[in-house]
């Protein structure tokens, strides 16, 4: 069997019944295991699959995002506990940068009681949750105006973050993998975020168990790029495991 066949039939087995085993593949298609798992490794680095000890399971395709007021009601009550726990973060007389999203908004919120916060950011919803704070000193970076978003991205706004430097970086992802990193649904989005990410020490994603194991289009970063997950309780343990074990500081709301 030529080996794109062969891929596409272990493809369809895995999109069927949502993993599979180099045993199995072994018996089903009578070729070494070696030659299985040089399959699988491809398939993975191709993002059609996800390697596991002794198989793979299938690989989670993010669909496009929903416009940013859309999804202010998807997995609200888990938003609301990462924004309180990531804004425990935050110290008095800190930086800090708040990407777009509706995870950042709701640190965006739970920032009313630290004093002297200088807050950098591209979200119009961040802006308008703190335009009127007395603790909050607000940069507010501008660009391309992404209206599903509510966001500025591309050049502009990529020049102007790279003049900063913050303690903290917050930052939502629309997929989040550890073999595959992190990625986006929009390039422009994507190279903006990049930028963000180089200009704090310390990194964090937010994101409900939605975003993880999941990839989108668009390759950002690989995890090991940010310092900590704060995600929820329904994360699956293995994800988890594996993502600590890479390095990140992964915390549970």
């Amino acid at each position: 069997m030529l080996k794109s066949a062969r891929q596409s039939q272990i493809r369809e087995l895995i999109d069927n019944n949502g993993q599979v085993t180099v045993a199995e593949l072994n018996d089903l298609l009578n070729v070494s295991e070696a030659t299985i798992r040089r399959d699988l490794e491809e398939m993975a680095g191709m993002g059609w699959v996800r390697r596991t000890h002794g198989g793979a399971v299938r690989a989670e395709r993010a669909t496009k995002e929903p416009p940013v007021l859309q999804r202010q009601g998807e997995q609200a009550a888990a938003k609301q506990r990462i924004g309180r726990l990531a804004a425990t973060f935050v110290q008095k007389d800190q930086t800090l940068f708040l990407g777009s999203g509706t995870t950042v908004h709701e640190i965006a919120r739970n920032l009313h009681d630290i004093p002297n916060l200088t807050v950098i950011t591209n979200s119009l919803n961040v802006i308008n949750e703190l335009a009127e704070r007395d603790n909050i000193s607000l940069i507010v970076i501008g660009g391309m105006f992404r209206q599903s978003e509510l966001s500025m991205v591309g050049h502009i706004a990529e020049q102007a973050i790279r003049e900063f430097r913050a303690d903290h970086v917050f930052m939502g992802i629309r997929g989040l993998d550890p073999q595959h990193g992190l990625t986006s649904d929009f390039l422009p989005e994507a190279m903006t975020d990049r930028a963000i990410l180089e200009i704090a020490p310390h990194r964090v994603i937010v994101a409900d168990h939605s975003k993880l194991c999941r990839v989108s289009t668009v390759y950002l970063a690989p995890v090991t790029a940010v310092n900590t997950l704060i995600t929820d309780n329904d994360a699956p343990e293995p994800i988890i495991n594996e993502l600590r074990e890479m390095g990140l500081d992964v915390r549970l709301a």
